[in-house]
């Protein structure tokens, strides 16, 4: 396996921990509270409370999954390997580890947030990607 292939793969394994360390904050932070009901938050919370932001956090980044891990695997498949995709992935998930820090800390209904830069930055990263796979494919 090369260098910039075990970069890739890294880099989405680590997404994929950060998938499982948001669900958990999500599931055990909602848990504790009284008359909890599993799958449910309740209708009255908002971005001044850290159950929100936590079951926001963990459903925004599966809202934005299914189009990082379909280039992700579709790079995999076609065994692309590039230093400049394996960055791309780097960056899309650091960004996305930043974009869920922020959500944590910050209690903001404003919009754009600080959050919404990170997004912006993991969204050019994933459409780089794209187009880079589809070079590839054309060449």
């Amino acid at each position: 396996m090369t260098e910039v292939a075990l970069s890739a793969y890294m880099a989405f394994y680590l997404y994929l921990i950060m998938l499982v360390v948001q669900w958990s904050v999500a599931t055990f932070s909602k848990a504790k509270q009284s008359n909890a009901v599993p799958g449910k938050i309740s209708d009255d919370l908002s971005h001044d409370s850290f159950i929100f932001r936590a079951h926001r956090t963990f459903h925004n980044t599966l809202e934005n999954s299914a189009l990082f891990i379909g280039t992700v695997l579709f790079a995999f498949v076609i065994n692309y390997q590039s230093p400049i995709f394996a960055m791309c992935v780097w960056v899309y998930v650091i960004a996305r580890l930043i974009h869920m820090a922020l959500y944590y800390v910050i209690a903001t209904e404003k919009n754009p947030s600080p959050r919404t830069y990170f997004f912006l930055i993991s969204f050019i990263a994933n459409i780089v990607m794209l187009i880079l796979i589809g070079l590839r494919l054309l060449a």
